[in-house]
């Protein structure tokens, strides 16, 4: 069947196949409804949001649901969520949150026992702590008196109105007996947010609409449609034709691709993600036991080191990312948040250096041989080491490529492994098979979540469960860093202490970082009359810190859509649900329902 696809496409056949279901689902009627689109070049990983991590999961679940405090989106201080006020002890031990009178979806009331709940229930299921474990750690008690949560903590804590859980609902999910094994999708979802995910086809799309009873006000739109593309080139031409009207996370390619279209507005702004090479250095589980088959040579830090001299991501910045991202010459905090973000100065930066990169190999013993590959010092194995990237992520292939050259320039064989999404998860994150990987973060703006991600704690158990870890570290001093910033409340001295843990990852190099991505979006103006980014000024729509983008959104009057019962948005349903293929002249393009994604965590 794909051959016979492949033909068509040579062939330059415009081809329409719509199934028996497609049809009923792109006649469900939709006149005078205001719909709008956003592409996704990944898709859930679970709409469970104790498991999600990927940025498109965590991203839909702050349209659904409410926090106790969110993200300003002027000035990303925390304001009110469905907690409508706080108050802390003299000591900062004991906080009582006024949980706001407003109702789930389902006309329940929401109250503090379902913050409660949701916060016990992390702290005591290893499964549930997947997504935010480390938010609840220094947790010593949380309980509910009528509409007030009170939690009390084991140490004072910088960040507790900064916490990343969302409030769900405990008359829904008390029921939910495993939470490991449940994927969330029951319709329509219980919410407290401005949506409610009616329907959610795998790999292919989730529908919100929009929840008239949000206390904020229900949106100014009717329904939220995220379409999940297989590739970036497809997402484009899903934008050019109309078929979605927004497409965040791009490439740099894709995003120059945009250029000159009248109809669709390019943004390109500061992003707030780091992207780094994670480096397997002897994984481990949280009760210490060795995991997965990493290289040892990677064990050894002066080989992390050296392959850090070794990459040149000036070159990286200008010739992968066309110049459309920032070298990365400090840690996993991006530069966006100014008072967080840590850059190496003097002895302690390590610049691009190939003959100090094998000098380092030289002196460690790590000896070339007759074909220019290094060995062991013991001459028992090679250094020749997996680069773990996803499936159908073009920028990775080219990322391979560049490091594939810089590291045989110090006698380092690099082999690129390609992996589906949920396979790359669990080997980067679960069960250690890998030697070297592609990773990155989208950072909020108390970077305490991504540095958490770093703990002991977030190495999965010795059963695999719980986790999210990003590298498998566990370090003393990183440890004890991260315990200093959480008690820590005064800001200019936290900053401090967090720099510190960054300094301490970027020496000890169980991640690398090489550049930080710009925000690079495009968006139709003849369908969105206006968005508004967080933060306010020169910020981020999709994949932004907060809800905010997506229920400020207006969409532009249309009246084919009103004549005509949303017609294109039928369109888009019966394509891309069905499986249809859109071929174009010289069989340029093949539009597929996705099967693999980019594995971005929140």
């Amino acid at each position: 069947m794909r051959k016979w696809f492949a033909r068509l496409a040579v062939m330059g056949v415009a081809l329409l196949v719509v199934g028996q279901g497609q049809v009923a689902l792109a006649q469900d009627p939709a006149a005078g409804k205001k719909i709008v689109r956003v592409g996704a070049t990944q898709a859930v990983d679970s709409m469970n949001p104790f498991l999600a991590v990927r940025l498109v999961s965590t991203s839909i679940h702050r349209w659904m649901y409410g926090f106790l405090t969110v993200p300003d989106h002027k000035t990303l201080k925390p304001s009110p969520d469905l907690a409508e006020s706080w108050s802390s002890s003299d000591d900062g031990l004991t906080w009582t949150f006024k949980i706001r009178t407003a109702k789930w979806s389902d006309g329940q009331p929401i109250t503090a026992e379902d913050a409660a709940w949701t916060f016990n229930k992390i702290m005591t299921d290893d499964a549930a702590k997947t997504a935010n474990g480390p938010a609840v750690e220094n947790f010593e008690s949380v309980t509910a008196n009528g509409q007030d949560l009170v939690i009390k903590l084991k140490n004072p804590q910088a960040s507790i109105l900064e916490n990343p859980i969302p409030i769900m609902p405990k008359h829904v999910w008390e029921k939910v007996t495993n939470i490991a094994d449940f994927s969330g999708d029951q319709y329509p979802a219980v919410t407290s947010g401005p949506y409610i995910a009616v329907e959610h086809k795998k790999d292919q799309y989730v529908k919100l609409k929009a929840n008239p009873d949000y206390w904020r006000g229900a949106p100014k739109i009717d329904e939220l449609q995220v379409v999940f593309y297989e590739n970036p080139a497809a997402s484009i031409i899903g934008l050019k034709n109309g078929e979605i009207d927004l497409i965040g996370r791009l490439n740099p390619p894709e995003y120059e691709s945009l250029k000159g279209d009248p109809n669709i507005v390019q943004w390109n702004q500061q992003g707030r993600r780091a992207a780094y090479l994670q480096i397997n250095h002897g994984a481990t589980t949280t009760d210490d036991k060795e995991v997965g088959d990493g290289h040892p040579a990677l064990k050894d830090q002066k080989v992390r080191q050296a392959l850090h001299h070794a990459i040149d991501k000036d070159r990286l910045v200008a010739e992968v990312q066309n110049g459309l991202a920032k070298p990365a010459h400090g840690s996993i905090v991006p530069p966006m948040y100014t008072d967080f973000f840590w850059e190496a100065t003097g002895d302690t930066k390590v610049s691009y250096d190939p003959a100090k990169a094998n000098q380092i190999l030289d002196d460690a013993g790590y000896k070339k041989g007759p074909d220019g590959v290094r060995t062991m010092p013991d001459g028992d194995r090679k250094l020749e080491f997996r680069f773990s990237i996803h499936t159908d992520t073009p920028i990775e292939d080219k990322l391979a490529e560049y490091l594939t050259g810089f590291f045989k320039e110090i006698g380092v064989t690099l082999t690129t492994k390609k992996l589906d999404s949920s396979k790359f998860t669990e080997e980067t994150g679960v069960t250690g098979l890998f030697d070297i990987a592609i990773s990155g973060w989208s950072v909020n703006p108390d970077p305490e979540e991504v540095l958490a991600t770093h703990l002991c704690s977030r190495r999965p158990t010795p059963s695999g469960e719980g986790g999210g870890t990003e590298s498998f570290y566990c370090d003393e001093t990183f440890e004890k860093l991260y315990q200093e910033q959480l008690k820590e409340l005064d800001r200019p001295k936290r900053a401090e202490l967090i720099k510190q843990m960054q300094e301490r990852l970027y020496t000890d190099a169980p991640v690398i970082a090489i550049y930080y991505t710009n925000d690079l979006e495009g968006y139709r103006k003849d369908r969105i009359k206006s968005i508004t980014s967080v933060p306010e000024q020169d910020g981020i729509l999709y994949g932004a810190s907060s809800f905010w983008p997506f229920y400020s959104l207006e969409a532009v009057e249309s009246s084919a859509e009103s004549e005509e019962g949303g017609s294109s948005a039928a369109t888009l349903i019966a394509i891309l649900v069905g499986g249809a293929v859109a071929l174009g002249v010289g069989g340029y393009f093949l539009l597929r329902r996705r099967k693999s994604v980019a594995d971005d965590r929140e």
